[in-house]
């Protein structure tokens, strides 16, 4: 029978699936999960608290000869992410990346966008990222699934602080820092169209 999952802080839809061997898409379009899927839109972004409704696997059969050993591997779908690095609101091109996650070390660089697009375990918690080829190397530690969505006070807080501004000493002072960047009326509030630029901006 469905079972009901209490989302905590570090969960994102892509661990949950992986916990319970289901695809993510599966629980996200389940019916009763329609009220929260309305209210997030986002299934990467998630809050503690919420709840989502894990359906039952589908059963499988499969055809094997008797009095014989048999082995079956389920193979985990793999979570895509996606980082935009800019500077001075440009982006950040052909910039040189070591992406280590959950024991593995991914290499690459971003694109004339400034994206960095990998592929990491959907049951990944952290990461570590060192950026260009200069030592020391640029370093940045990752959460993922540690987004709050933006409607929430600590979604807005991180956004903006991934984002360049003092977000955790001076939250209003950040806030009128990014109105001010982006030619918004100036007001130190959370409102709607801060939100819709920061989500612009941030891409989620």
């Amino acid at each position: 029978m469905p079972i009901r999952h209490d989302v905590q802080q570090g969960d994102c839809l892509s661990s949950i699936a992986a916990e319970y061997g289901i695809s993510w898409d599966k629980i996200w379009n389940h019916g009763d999960n329609a009220g929260l899927k309305q209210r997030r839109k986002d299934p990467n972004v998630l809050f503690p608290g919420d709840v989502l409704v894990v359906p039952d696997k589908d059963a499988k059969t499969q055809a094997c000869a008797t009095d014989q050993r048999h082995a079956f591997k389920t193979k985990r779908k793999p979570t895509r992410i996606k980082i935009r690095f800019t500077l001075d609101d440009h982006p950040r091109k052909n910039l040189a990346y070591e992406l280590q996650v959950a024991g593995l070390t991914l290499t690459g660089s971003t694109d004339g966008d400034g994206v960095l697009e990998a592929e990491i375990p959907p049951d990944a918690q952290s990461g570590v990222l060192l950026l260009g080829d200069e030592d020391p190397r640029e370093t940045h530690e990752l959460g993922f699934g540690a987004l709050d969505p933006l409607d929430t006070d600590d979604g807005v807080k991180k956004r903006l602080s991934s984002l360049g501004l003092d977000a955790d000493a001076d939250l209003p002072g950040a806030i009128r820092g990014f109105q001010l960047q982006h030619n918004l009326e100036v007001t130190g509030n959370v409102d709607d169209t801060l939100r819709a630029k920061l989500k612009e901006k941030f891409g989620q």
